[in-house]
């Protein structure tokens, strides 16, 4: 399924009100992870209130003890400081990487912003070395857009 099918069923999941926005956003992380083969695991992280830490939001994939990620820590963590996309095309490169599974290889991480502000991400790991392209990152940006809209 190409990016540019998946950007349809994007804006369809996120225009049914009839769900909650957890509920829209499950829907998401299954539609990708279900659709993009070397999406492994896919789920949201957002802001935990004032505090300088990213809490575990709707995701797909196997169960994480990673529930809450402090500023700075990890892939996810430096994305809540810095305000950019990360890609890790090998996550055994890393020395900040916080190990979710000895399988994952790869990990993108892309912020979303709500009236300027970072107020989360989505976070996608892969059982594949290298397996991210500029494609994946412009439809991910793409993804978290349309999510903001709906926060």
């Amino acid at each position: 399924m190409t990016f540019e099918f998946l950007k349809t069923a994007v804006e369809t999941i996120l225009a049914n009100k009839q769900q909650s926005v957890n509920e829209r956003l499950l829907s998401l992380c299954e539609l990708l992870e279900t659709n993009i083969e070397y999406y492994n695991w896919v789920g949201f992280y957002f802001r935990n209130g004032d505090k300088e830490e990213l809490i575990l939001g709707p995701y797909v994939g196997a169960p994480t003890d990673h529930t809450l990620i402090p500023f700075g820590k990890g892939i996810c963590g430096q994305v809540a400081v810095s305000n950019k996309n990360f890609v890790v095309p090998d996550v055994s490169a890393q020395d900040n990487y916080i190990a979710c599974s000895i399988t994952v290889k790869a990990e993108i991480v892309v912020p979303i912003f709500v009236n300027g502000k970072n107020i989360g991400q989505i976070d996608i790991d892969s059982n594949t070395l290298n397996p991210f392209t500029k494609d994946d990152e412009r439809f991910l940006e793409f993804v978290c857009l349309q999510v903001s809209e709906i926060l």
